[in-house]
């Protein structure tokens, strides 16, 4: 019971530092990508810039395709996003409601790949998408985030949970199984559908390890792979390091603030239902 004396939840005593602690690096990267080099060189060093020096933007923007970059990553993303809300709410219904031979064993070997080490497919990928003639192209990037194991045992677990009665009354409506799933399911999977949709951005946009080895021509990197390459070039210049990372960062900042309410639903329900 809250106290009377205490205008906020005693959680908040607690949480609070914490938010401190996973707030601070953000804004250190923020305010170093404002400083001179000699300014984030020096002994002992500078927590706050001298001023709003932009020379780290300048050349930044100069010296790299950080645009181009930009646009590969939305692009990979919104595709990744996309797919993974049609391939994977479709799949994980059928495994949840439609009866079929061979349901049980293939839902097992579809989970099953997720205990396949990411390294341990990447030859056989490279291979498959090379005889395709997609590597080095941005659909190298996206194709392997069409679907996952995880967003199909996602939305099959929440498919469960959903009463049949609904299902079964639209079935005596005469409603078949592409009406029933259009429009009686996928409404109710709303916050299952948005977790996935978070998930898959955070996964498909901080994505560097497959794209740096499907990838090789800069024109086509994504801002991983390209901030990961620029920081290999160029060691020592913190400033356009930290201005690229706050370019990489700030799209999904500005994303959780435009959808702050519905971010917060989807990790409360994805906690629920984990």
């Amino acid at each position: 019971m809250r106290r009377k004396w205490l205008p906020f939840s005693p959680w908040h005593l607690l949480l609070m530092p914490a938010a401190l602690v996973f707030v601070l690096p953000l804004v250190h990267m923020v305010l170093t990508s404002f400083m001179t080099e000699r300014e984030i060189n020096r002994f002992p060093p500078r927590l706050v810039p001298s001023g709003l020096h932009l020379d780290g933007y300048r050349q930044l923007f100069a010296q790299s395709h950080i645009l181009l970059w930009l646009g590969n990553t939305v692009l990979v993303s919104a595709v990744s996003v996309g797919s993974h809300l049609v391939l994977c709410s479709m799949a994980g219904y059928g495994f949840a409601r439609l009866r079929f031979a061979g349901r049980g064993v293939a839902f097992i070997a579809v989970i099953a790949t997720v205990m396949i080490p990411i390294q341990l497919l990447m030859i056989p990928t490279y291979l498959m998408f090379a005889r395709l003639g997609i590597v080095d192209t941005l659909a190298a990037a996206f194709v392997p985030w069409l679907a996952s194991a995880f967003g199909i045992f996602l939305m099959r677990q929440f498919f469960l949970s959903l009463p049949a009665e609904l299902e079964e009354a639209a079935v005596i409506d005469g409603a078949g199984v592409w009406r029933i799933f259009l429009n009686i399911v996928l409404p109710l999977a709303r916050p299952a559908l948005a977790t996935l949709a978070v998930f898959t951005l955070l996964s498909s946009w901080n994505d560097l390890l497959w794209p740096l080895v499907a990838i090789s021509d800069d024109h086509k990197y994504t801002l991983q792979v390209g901030l990961a390459t620029f920081q290999g070039m160029r060691r020592t210049q913190w400033s356009q390091l930290m201005a690229g990372n706050v370019v990489a960062t700030m799209p999904l900042i500005l994303a959780f603030l435009v959808a702050q309410k519905r971010f917060i639903a989807t990790m409360a329900f994805s906690g629920l239902k984990g």
